[in-house]
């Protein structure tokens, strides 16, 4: 979200061009996370990311929308330490009230019997990507007449 390794432009540096900049935007709805914590970045570190972007689409105008980061248990990603980074961040989501309502992506594509992991019909296959299923049925968890009251 604020830095990337991969040579990628962070979300924060990005928001005016693919945000604030297009026609019509009413609303915003955040889903970053995933990246930063495959490189262990530390859960205060990425909600201070969040806080800024907040507070960066409220001074648009704009209603933003935290989205839960998926699970990625059995990628390669996955570490008890990245796990407890993802709890932590997933908590602040769903409960700080920082956000003007949540979605969340990660209970939509879960496998309820571990819900570390995508489900088996969202995986596509590397355990960290959801498949057009699970694209479907994160499209699914955004209550859009919600989401255009705004």
């Amino acid at each position: 979200m604020t830095g990337n390794r991969t040579g990628g432009v962070p979300a924060l540096a990005r928001l005016e061009r693919d945000v604030y900049a297009q026609t019509g935007v009413r609303a915003v709805i955040l889903l970053e996370g995933t990246n930063d914590i495959g490189y262990s970045a530390p859960a205060a570190d990425i909600i201070a990311g969040y806080r800024q972007v907040i507070a960066q689409t409220r001074a648009q105008g704009l209603p933003i929308l935290g989205g839960t980061v998926p699970p990625f248990g059995g990628s390669f990603l996955d570490t008890p330490e990245r796990q407890e980074i993802w709890r932590d961040v997933n908590h602040w989501i769903r409960t700080s009230g920082a956000f003007d309502g949540v979605i969340d992506f990660a209970a939509a594509l879960a496998d309820p019997a571990d819900p570390t992991r995508l489900a088996t019909p969202y995986d596509s296959g590397d355990h960290l990507h959801p498949n057009d299923a699970g694209c479907a049925a994160m499209a699914d968890a955004v209550d859009l007449g919600a989401l255009l009251r705004r």
